[in-house]
């Protein structure tokens, strides 16, 4: 954003421009300040990306100090506080990465920074950050139109489907805690994605987090987990299920001494009082079962006296849910959240085939079998303490978002560094058909691409100029399929090695990291706001 005036925001005349607090940084200083910030967030999550990547420990200052072990780009960044704008800019595109596709978060952040360290060369040179704009468009254009003419589509042949997704699911947990069970774990995403039978509706699928046994020890249940307890004396297990889920008080059965104030005048009149509350919540439990149900969740507490009542009743009640669990709930099993019982025509039920109590570990927990959405399921995640399995839940839910994007796009492409050397390879030669300035730029796109393998290879103990060099001489193919195969420390086939990856999430890298480039580098100007102050007080 340009402003007229002089640098220390001032107007012609001597008048200030801006609040005395307010500072401003103009031409070469704003876009220096800008690609520094960038390049500094590119740099911090470099590390953590390909297979052999490293995590990081996120640790809180605040009470209690959380404590966070993870190699997510998106989660990393989101727990820092940044004040650089643009850095800032590649934060949000690393957030927007992950709610679109559950993957390549830390892809994104790194390519946008390494086309910002390029940009920087050039502007050095004193080439205008606009033939810079117009040369990288020129080069994403050829880089996507390249991507997709060479990726593949086995969405008609299901046997095939499943191999590929399960390839892409294997190299999405690659770089993962979960790496060393990826077999196992990619079997388990593929087959709950599938059972979605083309919904990308993530909500039907449920994981639940219990610490103890080994991560290998996870497995997948064709059901609804509910990680509650049954009440006392009730049925533990019902067949053909009924169920009201509601969202209701059931714990007025009893005066509260500290709620209240009632001024009686001995202890009959509290006696009567009791009476009478006792009376309503009566009321209250056989509308709940006149409904015809024999199971009742509430998301509130619900106290003995109801309790008792539904136990007399042979009706299942199930207190305290969470609001996730019960609208969750409420979705697999077909029915609706209540919270009056005056028209029992009007509250939707939900069915199950079999309500019964588990046991996973040391504790209990309830199991929907034969829920209305047949599609749902729940993912069990063992581990040994609970770092461990909140990482695990991360990588798990990376691996089923990429699948269900790749579910509703099914083109897929080799990885391992294959995509970025093979866009990088066209990328030149369009730099040595395009006349002007441009092509410096276009010829720095492609440099910007190669530098993912590179650091895939420094990350894996490679030596990444040697390995960028043999993948760019075997793409001088342009039938090659060879990629980075950190395993063996050597170019390899990345047909042969099953390294799969989905197109949508390569696209969305390559397109949201461009813009994010070209948005910095369109600043010349940066104002800093002073901050408000109080209105003194009257």
């Amino acid at each position: 954003m340009a402003v007229s005036g002089m640098g220390d925001g001032r107007l012609p005349g001597g008048d200030r421009l801006f609040n005395e607090a307010a500072t401003e940084e103009k031409g070469e200083r704003a876009r220096l300040s800008s690609f520094v910030g960038a390049m500094a967030i590119s740099d911090l999550v470099k590390s953590t990306l390909g297979p052999k990547g490293m995590d990081k420990i996120l640790q809180s200052t605040s009470r209690g100090g959380g404590l966070m072990v993870t190699n997510d780009g998106a989660t990393i960044l989101k727990a820092l506080h940044i004040d650089n704008p643009a850095a800032k800019v590649l934060v949000d595109i690393s957030k927007v990465q992950d709610d679109e596709v559950g993957d390549g978060t830390t892809s994104v952040v790194v390519l946008a920074g390494e086309l910002l360290r390029e940009a920087e060369k050039l502007v050095t040179a004193r080439i205008h950050p606009m033939t810079i704009i117009s040369g990288y468009r020129m080069a994403l254009d050829c880089a996507r139109e390249v991507l997709i003419s060479k990726s593949r589509d086995h969405k008609d042949d299901p046997a095939r489907f499943r191999e590929d997704l399960l390839r892409i699911a294997k190299t999405t947990l690659s770089s993962k805690i979960l790496s060393q069970d990826k077999e196992h774990f990619a079997t388990l995403a593929v087959d709950a994605v599938l059972r979605l039978k083309g919904s990308t509706n993530l909500e039907a699928i449920q994981i639940i987090k219990k610490a103890g046994g080994a991560l290998s020890d996870s497995y997948l249940d064709e059901g609804f987990i509910l990680d509650k307890k049954i009440g006392v004396g009730q049925p533990k297990r019902i067949e053909n299920a009924k169920i009201l889920v509601a969202n209701t008080a059931m714990d007025t059965d009893k005066v509260k001494i500290y709620g209240a104030r009632v001024r009686v005048d001995g202890m009959a009149k509290v006696a009567e009082i009791e009476a009478a509350e006792k009376a309503k919540m009566r009321q209250k439990v056989e509308r709940i079962i006149s409904h015809g149900i024999n199971c009742f969740i509430n998301r509130q507490l619900i106290y003995n006296f109801p309790e008792e009542l539904f136990s007399d009743a042979g009706v299942m009640a199930i207190e305290h849910a969470d609001f996730e669990g019960i609208e969750r709930l409420a979705l697999v099993t077909g029915g609706e959240i209540a919270s009056t019982f005056e028209d029992p025509a009007g509250v939707k039920l939900g069915q199950c085939k079999l309500i019964e109590e588990i046991m996973i570990g040391e504790d209990r927990l309830i199991r929907f079998s034969g829920v209305a959405m047949g599609e749902a399921c729940t993912i069990v995640l063992r581990g040994a303490s609970s770092h461990v399995l909140d990482e695990a839940e991360r990588s798990l839910h990376d691996a089923l978002c990429v699948l269900t994007a790749t579910v509703a796009d099914s083109r897929v492409v080799w990885g391992g560094g294959w995509p970025e050397v093979m866009m990088a390879t066209r990328v030149d030669d369009l730099a040595r058909r395009t006349p002007g300035k441009r092509a410096l730029a276009v010829e720095s796109f492609a440099s910007a691409l190669r530098a993912i393998p590179s650091i895939i290879s420094d990350n894996a103990g490679l030596d990444s100029a040697e390995l960028v060099a043999q993948l760019r001489a075997a793409h001088a193919d342009d039938a090659s399929r060879a990629g980075i195969d950190v395993i063996t420390g050597q170019a390899g086939d990345m047909e042969e090695c099953g390294i799969y990856e989905s197109l949508k999430v390569k696209q969305a890298v390559l397109m949201s990291a461009t813009e994010a480039a070209e948005m910095i580098l369109r600043v010349d100007d940066i104002i800093t706001n002073a901050p408000r102050r109080r209105e003194e007080r009257m």
